[in-house]
């Protein structure tokens, strides 16, 4: 542990990168006291143990490593969860030309290993002393997007709910809870309550960022219904504390796995909205818009225009579709703010 404004915290992670052990161990006995230390021996390894661990620095030690691997050191900076990680390279000094033109824009820091190894020590203790930290940037991204999720969150602090979305507050009964020590138990249909407390315990002082699984929940409805449930820590520095997200079995996924892709659906939408106001009505929509402003009903119009009832509720029904309303009435609405229709001509 150490301390930041005297608040007590948990440490953060260091992921060393490196195929000489002595280099790896050397980093954990003079580290270790303030950093939860992994290591790896390739950057392919590295990176895949880097997504589970969201370390809050990572050293790759260049001078163990083979060219060839280290060609892919860009994939972390390149990489959503990870381009806001202190990436430090720790290189030979005989090679600087070759690091400074190939690896210097994909790492935080470089450092020669003709310094001393307290040198380098230093450099990662005064990051780690430092207030940024991976998982504080991501727990207020995800906080600002907290009651806007479809799916049913909550953030807890080991098994007590402490703050929940919109969604789980519609799914699930509140009613005869108290609201101040709400109990994930609470929802969890199982008989052993003490062994998932146990378990949420022991996930919360763990090393593993993330943890997901399949249980029953009893919803609002005194129904119960499958779910996995996605547990994932935001913060090391609040300790205890880790989200949960459910997913009930029945519903299409709300992610789309292609993150990054457009949807043409949306794009769609959008675009017809904001083209509504282009339009313009048909001489009979108009006509029959006119008509009802005076109050006209549809006999009336059908009398006044020579046309069946049946082809005016046609047309009704187009103007309402085309002006994305719900009612007539808010079709002539729209139309009227829109200047869509000749108002003089209507009085006339």
């Amino acid at each position: 542990m150490f301390k930041i404004n005297g608040m007590r915290t948990d440490k953060k992670q260091l992921l060393v990168i490196s195929d000489h052990k002595d280099f790896s161990s050397n980093i954990a006995e003079n580290l270790s006291v303030d950093c939860e230390i992994n290591s790896a021996n390739s950057i392919h390894t590295g990176y895949n143990l880097a997504l589970d661990l969201l370390p809050d620095i990572i050293i790759v030690d260049q001078t163990s490593l083979s060219t060839k691997s280290l060609k892919n050191i860009s994939n972390f900076k390149s990489t959503h969860f990870l381009n806001k990680c202190y990436l430090v390279m720790y290189a030979d000094e005989n090679v600087k030309s070759i690091v400074e033109l190939q690896y210097k824009n994909e790492v935080n820091e470089v450092i020669y290993n003709t310094c001393t190894k307290s040198h380098l020590y230093n450099r990662i203790l005064k990051q780690i002393h430092s207030k940024l930290t991976i998982t504080n940037y991501w727990k207020d991204s995800f906080m600002g997007l907290f009651n806007i999720l479809v799916n049913p969150v909550i953030l807890l602090q080991q098994d007590t709910i402490i703050a929940m979305n919109d969604s789980f507050k519609e799914s699930f009964k509140l009613d005869n809870l108290d609201v101040e020590n709400i109990k994930l138990t609470d929802f969890v249909d199982c008989k052993n309550k003490t062994k998932v407390r146990a378990s949420l315990r022991n996930f919360a002082r763990g090393k593993h960022m993330k943890a997901v699984t399949k249980t029953s929940l009893k919803l609002k409805n005194n129904k119960t219904r499958n779910a996995k449930i996605s547990f994932s820590k935001l913060d090391k520095l609040l300790q205890g504390q880790f989200i949960m997200m459910i997913h009930f079995f029945d519903e299409d996924s709300v992610i789309n796995e292609k993150v990054g892709s457009s949807s043409e659906n949306v794009e769609n939408c959008f675009e017809e909205n904001s083209n509504l106001t282009e339009f313009c009505f048909t001489k009979r929509e108009k006509e029959i818009i006119q008509l009802l402003c005076k109050g006209y009903k549809t006999k009336e119009i059908s009398d006044t225009l020579y046309i069946s009832p049946k082809t005016i509720e046609k047309h009704r029904a187009n103007i309402v579709k085309r002006t994305n309303s719900d009612t007539i009435l808010e079709s002539i609405i729209y139309a009227v703010s829109h200047n869509l229709i000749d108002l003089q001509h209507n009085r006339a």
